[in-house]
C-alpha cells in the first residue's frame, strides 16, 4: 500500500453499484478507489495494470464470472486481496469463490461502514470470516461435497495436536481473541499458532484454513 492508503479496483457489471461503491470508499481518509472493471476478465486486465491491494469482485458477471477471475487473479504473485460481493446471504457461488482464492464475501446491501472495514481487514491480510453469516455459508456448501479428501486429511497429521484445535476453532468463525478466550491462552500464542498452520499447509489466510478444516474432513457441517 502507498503512504498507508488501500488502492481499491471495484470489478462489477452493473456502474449504479461500481459508482455507488466508489463513492462510499473514497471519503474514507485510507481507502482510494484506483479503477473500475465491467467484468472479470476486465477485472485481469485491470488488476495488471493497476495492482490494486483489494478487489472488490461480483460473482456473478458477464463474459467472465468473478469465480474464474478470482482464481486466475490470485494464481498470480505477488497479488491482490479479493472481497467478493453477492446480493445473497447464502449465494451458491460463494463457497467456489472462497475456494478459488477469495479472502472473503461481502454482501451488496451492507453499510458504508462495513463495507470499509471489510476492505480494511482484507487488506491486512486477514479473512473476512468472522461473522456468523460466513461460518454457516461455509458449512452449507462443504455439505454439498462432504466426503473428506483423502490427501487432505493426511496433512492435518502435520500439525501439533493444539495446531488441530486452533485450526478446527478457526473453522467455526472465531477470531484469534475469542480463541484465546476459548483456549485461556495469550493472543499473541493464538497468532504464532495461526501463522504455523498456514505455513504447515501452504494457505494463503484464515478463509482458506477453514475451507481446508471442512474439506479435510477435520470439522463435520453438522450443527449450523
Amino acid at each position: 500500500m502507498t503512504s498507508g492508503t488501500i488502492r481499491v479496483l471495484i470489478a462489477d457489471d452493473q456502474m449504479m453499484v461500481r459508482q455507488g461503491f466508489t463513492v462510499l470508499l473514497n471519503v474514507q481518509p485510507d481507502i482510494e478507489v484506483v479503477g473500475q472493471a465491467v467484468d472479470g476478465r476486465d477485472a485481469i486486465a485491470r488488476v495488471a495494470e493497476l495492482a490494486p491491494d483489494v478487489v472488490l469482485m461480483d460473482i456473478r458477471m458477464p463474459e467472465l464470472s468473478g469465480i474464474e477471475a478470482t482464481r486466475r487473479i490470485t494464481e498470480e504473485s505477488p497479488h491482490p486481496r479479493v472481497l467478493v460481493l453477492t446480493t445473497f446471504d447464502l449465494d451458491e457461488y460463494v463457497y467456489d469463490a472462497l475456494r478459488a482464492g477469495a479472502s472473503g464475501f461481502l454482501l451488496k446491501d451492507a453499510s458504508a461502514e462495513q463495507l470499509a472495514e471489510a476492505v480494511r481487514v482484507v487488506a491486512a491480510g486477514d479473512a473476512l470470516l468472522a461473522p456468523g453469516i460466513t461460518r454457516r455459508l461455509i458449512a452449507e456448501f462443504s455439505r454439498l461435497d462432504s466426503t473428506p479428501r483423502a490427501p487432505l486429511k493426511a496433512r492435518v497429521g502435520d500439525l501439533t495436536e493444539r495446531e488441530t484445535e486452533v485450526l478446527a476453532l478457526i473453522a467455526q468463525g472465531l477470531s484469534n481473541a475469542e480463541i484465546a478466550e476459548r483456549l485461556v491462552v495469550a493472543e499473541q500464542t493464538v497468532k504464532t499458532h495461526v501463522g504455523r498452520i498456514l505455513v504447515k499447509l501452504g494457505l494463503r489466510d484464515r478463509t482458506q484454513a477453514a475451507v481446508f478444516a471442512y474439506e479435510s474432513g477435520l470439522v463435520r457441517p453438522s450443527g449450523y
